[in-house]
């Protein structure tokens, strides 16, 4: 199974955007799977973000798609998701993830970040 290691600001202003990075050590991201970004706010239950596809296509939740952009950069292995325009809302844990098959079979450990002013 891959290593997928999240890294972000920890701490964004509202208005401001997130941008959150994932690295995936011990497996390509341009090798079959999906590669997403889910979220969990205090409180509350997982929500997916989106997926980018080994293909490089893209794949956004219709409740934040027009705030949310995920790229991938495949010299490093690396993906992100940036989200425009947060607010304390946005605040939450955020994992990186690979699904393939309906499953999510490798997770990073999660980055938590705060969008406080």
């Amino acid at each position: 199974q891959p290593q997928l290691q999240e890294s972000g600001p920890g701490l964004v202003k509202p208005s401001q955007t997130l941008s959150v990075t994932c690295t995936v050590s011990g497996g390509s991201i341009t090798n079959y799977y999906y590669w997403s970004w889910i979220r969990q706010a205090p409180g509350k239950g997982l929500e997916w973000i989106g997926d980018i596809h080994y293909s490089g296509s893209t794949y956004y939740s219709p409740s934040l798609k027009s705030r949310t952009s995920i790229s991938r950069d495949t010299s490093k292995n690396q993906f992100t998701l940036q989200l425009s325009s947060v607010t304390p809302e946005d605040t939450a844990a955020y994992y990186c993830a690979r699904r393939g098959n309906n499953l999510y079979d490798s997770w990073g450990q999660g980055t938590q970040v705060t969008v406080s002013s």
